[in-house]
């Protein structure tokens, strides 16, 4: 049987495997990519109101049970101390090494059930722990829909949506038939749409505050042109969001969408792991993109310190996976997130290079270069390495192209620094023409970039130092 450990032993080592993945550009499936345009489209979740479409590039995890609660406390690092229902929390699991193997938003719908909704990676974390372990869950996993369904009919669980911006509220008042009462960050409250209740969850993902929907699949052709006439009624300009501008909401928020699972290496459970994933599985078949080649797949991990979710780690809990090296790694925590802001000239000639003879620097595509699963890009000052990049992207509403990484904890905000743009050597990732590196000043920003997602989101992990 093939799985990811028999993947890994035809390459010298994971990252040559990532490096050379065929998977292709990374798809964010079945929504349109625009519905008027990127540029109008982010710019309406600053100035009016979108509706994203959030159905189809997600896993959904169900996890049901007696012991639910005690299996994801015991399987990520959260505190559940206060987690009642109708209430949502960012769910993190590390491996016992403590790296950080993804995130998934979790809904708590009745004391023995939870729903997951996020990347595959801790989708396939979960399932694996509930079939190793002896606990009495049951899991029901509903994977995104196919990057390509060529045509096929797709269907899905729930719909989900999320409606965001300065007049989104109108819009919720008019489909509610009154005013929704104040629902609380990241708690769920029902409201009404036309003649349906649905859930709805308080939050917003590019800084503006908004409302998340889902529902029965098969309501979601009336609840989106319910909201979409609601919209109309009031005046309000609600734009649907493509998938092109809809993976650059987080640039503004601050959120690390891809970081590379670090389940690649360790003896014991995370050998078990790995002759667990399939040869198909995201990890097997996912990429690396960027400038940061290294023989050491470690060095491309992350942990939850450096991305801002260390104050949400439930200490307290008798026991979790991880615990252990997390309590060692806190005091020695080395690098931080961070907004970098490329370069406009520099930005420029590296698209210039595309109008002239020879060989030009890698393309930047707009809105969002998304070529590979995972990206690293190094971040240099004075000839070494002190960060790097790893999702980037330009916003309009900020005029300027931004990415999300870390950095040593030696850099400062208002730092220039060097990114190296482009991969060092040609690979067999099908995403990546032949090219030449380029260097792009950065600046250290806030995270988050945008003003309004930073005083929005207070008490909220995208503003919280470790």
């Amino acid at each position: 049987m093939q799985n990811l450990t028999s993947v890994m032993a035809g390459h010298k080592n994971p990252v040559e495997m990532l490096r050379n993945s065929q998977v292709g550009m990374y798809v964010y499936p079945v929504v349109a990519p625009e519905f008027s345009n990127w540029r109008s489209e982010q710019a309406a979740w600053r100035h009016s109101a979108v509706l994203f479409d959030q159905t189809h590039h997600m896993d959904e995890l169900t996890v049901e049970g007696p012991q639910a609660a005690e299996f994801l406390s015991h399987t990520g690092i959260n505190s559940f101390a206060n987690f009642d229902l109708n209430r949502a929390k960012h769910f993190v699991p590390v491996t016992p090494a403590g790296h950080v193997i993804g995130d998934m938003i979790i809904f708590r719908e009745r004391e023995d059930k939870f729903i997951l909704v996020g990347r595959a990676p801790t989708a396939n974390w979960l399932l694996f722990q509930s079939a190793i372990g002896d606990w009495q869950v049951r899991l029901f996993h509903n994977p995104r829909s196919d990057s390509r369904p060529d045509g096929e009919r797709v269907l899905r669980t729930h719909y989900r949506f999320q409606i965001q911006g300065p007049d989104a509220d109108k819009i919720f008042a008019q489909v509610n038939g009154g005013p929704v009462a104040d629902i609380p960050f990241f708690h769920v409250a029902p409201i009404m749409v036309g003649s349906r209740k649905v859930q709805a969850l308080r939050h917003g993902m590019a800084g503006a505050p908004g409302l998340e929907l889902w529902g029965p699949y098969a309501d979601k052709h009336y609840i989106r042109s319910t909201l979409l006439q609601a919209a109309r009624d009031v005046g309000v300009d609600l734009r649907q969001v493509g998938s092109r501008a809809y993976s650059t909401n987080t640039l503004e928020s601050g959120w690390i969408p891809s970081p590379l699972p670090g389940i690649y290496t360790g003896d014991g459970m995370m050998q078990e792991y790995r002759d667990w994933l399939g040869a198909d599985s995201y990890e097997a078949m996912g990429s690396i993109g960027g400038s940061f080649v290294s023989d050491n797949i470690e060095d491309y991990y992350v942990n939850p310190f450096e991305l801002g979710y260390g104050f949400y780690i439930g200490w307290k809990k008798d026991a979790f996976i991880g615990k252990a090296a997390l309590e060692k790694m806190k005091a020695g925590t080395t690098r931080k997130k961070v907004t970098f802001e490329w370069n406009r000239d520099d930005v420029l000639a590296v698209i210039a290079s595309g109008f002239e003879e020879g060989t030009p620097f890698k393309w930047i595509d707009f809105p969002q270069p998304n070529y590979a699963s995972s990206s690293a890009d190094m971040v240099m000052q004075d000839g070494k390495m002190v960060g790097m990049s790893m999702f980037n992207g330009y916003s309009y509403n900020e005029r300027c192209f931004l990415s999300l990484g870390v950095v040593d904890d030696s850099i400062q905000e208002g730092d220039v620094l060097t990114l190296k743009w482009g991969e060092p050597d040609e690979t067999a990732k099908t995403a990546a023409e032949p090219h030449r590196q380029a260097d792009i000043r950065v600046r250290v920003s806030p995270t988050p970039y945008a003003r309004e997602a930073r005083e929005n989101y207070a008490d909220s992990w995208r503003n919280a130092s470790a």
